[in-house]
């Protein structure tokens, strides 16, 4: 079997959903999720700079995170597990600033965003998970910023449900100080 590369840009713009290209056969199979010259192929310019990955708990929720100075463009993928992954246009003089989008990652469905420069993201963490990022800026510490996961203003549905509840929320204690969107749009 073959499933080749296929792009979907979103209604926040400059923001793609993305099926990788795969292969299996009785051996198994191959992902491929990002490829330089197919992406430019389909518009999209994203040279990678750094990559990680990030190893979560049930229950852990990582709340919308982004860089003040030099921005980061993301191709984001549940390698393992399962999270809801949330994307939140950031940029002010968008038509959609404050708008978010949530989608199902996992291991199994080997999908991946593109999160464009100036957006916040963010994940609830549904089944212990493995997260790859493939960064076109590097991280930087004295940037790294955020908005509170329950910002009332940007007021994302969480599937708490699916944890068991609000109250098996795992979260950082960085993350339990974030600034509201109302500061955000201030700056």
């Amino acid at each position: 079997m073959i499933q080749k590369f296929e792009f979907q840009e979103l209604s926040l713009k400059g923001a793609y959903f993305i099926k990788p290209f795969y292969a299996s056969d009785e051996r198994g199979g191959l992902i491929k999720d990002y490829n330089i010259d197919t992406f430019k192929a389909n518009g999209i310019e994203h040279n990678l700079k750094e990559v990680f990955y990030t190893i979560s708990k049930r229950g852990v929720i990582r709340a919308t995170h982004f860089q003040l100075v030099k921005q980061q463009a993301k191709l984001v993928r549940c390698v393992s597990g399962h999270v809801y992954d949330v994307i939140v246009d950031l940029r002010k003089d968008s038509p959609t600033f404050g708008k978010y989008l949530g989608f199902d990652l996992t291991g199994g469905n080997m999908n991946s965003l593109l999160i464009p420069e100036y957006f916040g993201h963010g994940y609830l963490v549904i089944e212990d998970s493995i997260v790859s990022y493939k960064c076109a800026e590097v991280f930087y510490a004295e940037g790294d910023s955020g908005i509170m996961y329950n910002d009332p203003d940007i007021n994302i549905s969480w599937p708490f449900e699916k944890i068991g509840g609000v109250n098996n929320l795992i979260i950082s204690e960085k993350d339990l100080h974030l600034m509201s969107f109302k500061d955000y749009a201030k700056l």
